[in-house]
C-alpha cells in the first residue's frame, strides 16, 4: 500500500471496530512488540494476537519485522503503520483513506515483498 491509499471502507471500518485491533495498534504505536509481548500486555491468547495481526498486516495497518536477538535467534515483531486515517461520508457511501508511515524500513520491506511475490 502506498503512503496514502483508499482501501475498502467496509473492511477497514469493521477491522477498526474490533477492541483487540484497537489495542494492538495502540500498543505498537510507540515501539515494536512481539506476539508474546502483545499477548502478555493485552491479557489475551496468542492465537487471537496472531489472527488480528495477520488481518492488520494484510491491510497495511501493521508492519511485521524481524527482531534478531544477541544469541542469533529471531522472531517477528509488529509495529503500527498508520500515520493518519480519514473517514468521510460522501454521496451515500463511506470513504476511508489511510496514510501510512513511509520509513526507509517500510519501503525496503515493500520492495522485498514485491521481489518475493514475483
Amino acid at each position: 500500500m502506498c503512503p496514502e491509499s483508499r482501501p475498502d471502507a467496509t473492511d477497514i471500518l469493521t477491522l477498526l471496530g474490533d477492541e483487540y485491533v484497537q489495542a494492538i495498534l495502540v500498543a505498537t504505536s510507540t515501539t515494536p512488540k512481539s506476539a508474546k509481548e502483545l499477548s502478555d500486555e493485552l491479557g489475551t491468547a496468542r492465537s487471537t494476537i496472531y489472527e488480528k495481526t495477520e488481518q492488520l498486516v494484510a491491510h497495511d495497518l501493521l508492519v511485521e519485522r524481524t527482531r534478531i536477538m544477541n544469541d542469533g535467534s529471531h522472531h517477528s515483531v509488529y509495529e503500527a503503520n498508520v500515520k493518519h486515517l480519514d473517514v468521510d461520508l460522501n454521496a451515500g457511501d463511506f470513504q476511508v483513506r489511510v496514510q501510512t508511515r513511509d520509513t526507509p524500513a517500510s519501503r525496503f520491506t515493500n520492495i522485498w515483498n514485491d521481489i518475493r511475490e514475483a
